[in-house]
């Protein structure tokens, strides 16, 4: 009896050795962030490589470095990505790891040369979450990637590596996910967005001018091409209007001066489509909340109502007519038409061409209860 107890202790010994190839976590290269570029010239990709370095990463108190902790980037080149990362390999110890990529930073010049190849090619990546956040820049990539977060702690807490789905955004766009990026790249109608990255050098200082980034706008295809940039200010009210926990500071103003500042938030936008078109006609209903932050003129509370609900529909009438002239669905009109009138949708396909005008929107209503007044009076 304790010769067979004894020999299913080593049989359980032996099948609990499988462990012995898992690696310390010091003994590989995290990678969190992929920066892609592209030179139309040389038809070259050039890959850039973040890694992460834990010496500066927890914020526990009394644990942080004296010194700054450098950001570790690398780059290469090669006729495709994958060419150029390989080229990496064999020059990075520990070895590179990628199960652990956050974000994934693409150049202007990707976006109008090369999007739908290296999108697809991101997309079939098993090394890839799903999740990853996607974005788009303007500025160079090994500048962007070179940038700390304020306090000097590493990149892994500025915007690149922001959160999408549980925190609240106050007048800033919310980051995107590969994932719900497809999802709206890939549909016949409607159109998808990535934020735009920048660095800022002049709104935080230390010794001297910190660069900070932050999203100042939206990239917009449309039926899987490229169309055009958003501003921030038209880009943060798109944000709002149809993504849920993003709240805005709006101007109220009353004869063109400013009367009172107040936030929105909560709001409901719905889309009544009309019936027997061929193409999407329709009009648009918005509700939302708002909470008055400061009275700079003595306005009844009433007037400020219409002022702020005028304003709204002002602007949506503009975003929407922007994007018409652009051929880009910004508000995503056609997403759900095509559903409700497939045999319709067939005929727009057919022909080829853009299914929104100036007169597809035939009315706007806009509804805004003002739920706190921050101890201002009232009657």
């Amino acid at each position: 009896m304790r010769s067979r107890c004894l020999i299913s202790i080593i049989i359980g010994c032996v099948m609990l050795s499988g462990c012995s190839n898992v690696k310390n976590i010091q003994d590989l290269t995290y990678i969190v962030a992929i920066g892609m570029d592209y030179d139309p010239e040389k038809e070259e990709y050039t890959a850039y490589l973040q890694g992460l370095n834990f010496a500066n990463v927890a914020k526990q108190e009394g644990s942080r470095p004296t010194e700054p902790v450098p950001i570790f980037i690398a780059s290469a080149k090669g006729e495709t990505l994958n060419l150029a990362v390989s080229k990496l390999y064999n020059r990075t110890e520990p070895p590179l790891f990628f199960g652990h990529v956050i974000t994934l930073l693409l150049s202007q010049r990707i976006v109008t040369h090369r999007f739908s190849e290296v999108i697809e090619e991101v997309g079939r990546n098993r090394s890839l979450r799903p999740t990853l956040r996607v974005m788009t820049t303007e500025e160079s990539i090994q500048e962007v990637l070179n940038i700390k977060a304020l306090f000097n702690y590493p990149a892994i807490y500025t915007v690149l590596y922001k959160k999408g789905d549980t925190e609240l955004f106050q007048d800033e766009i919310k980051p995107t996910t590969l994932m719900d990026f497809l999802r709206q790249y890939n549909e016949p109608m409607g159109s998808a967005k990535l934020p735009l990255v920048k660095i800022d050098k002049e709104s935080w200082q230390a010794d001297k001018s910190y660069p900070v980034l932050y999203f100042d706008g939206l990239v917009v295809f449309q039926q899987q091409k490229y169309t055009n940039s958003l501003s921030f200010k038209e880009a943060i009210f798109i944000d709002w209007l149809l993504e849920k926990k993003v709240s805005l500071t709006q101007r109220a103003e009353e004869e063109g001066e400013l009367a009172a500042v107040v936030k929105l938030a909560s709001p409901k936008l719905k889309i009544k489509y009309g019936k027997e078109t061929d193409a999407p006609h329709f009009s648009i209903e918005v509700s939302a909340q708002a909470d008055l932050l400061e009275k700079v003129r003595d306005i009844p509370e009433d007037r400020l109502k219409k002022e702020i609900e005028k304003d709204l529909k002002k602007k949506i009438i503009s975003t929407f007519s922007n994007g018409v002239k652009n051929h880009a669905d910004v508000l995503n009109i056609g997403e759900k038409w095509y559903r409700t009138y497939p045999e319709k949708y067939k005929e727009v396909k057919r022909t080829n061409t853009f299914y929104l005008e100036e007169d597809s929107l035939e009315d706007v209503k806009v509804d805004v209860q003002i739920l706190h007044f921050n101890t201002y009076k009232y009657e």
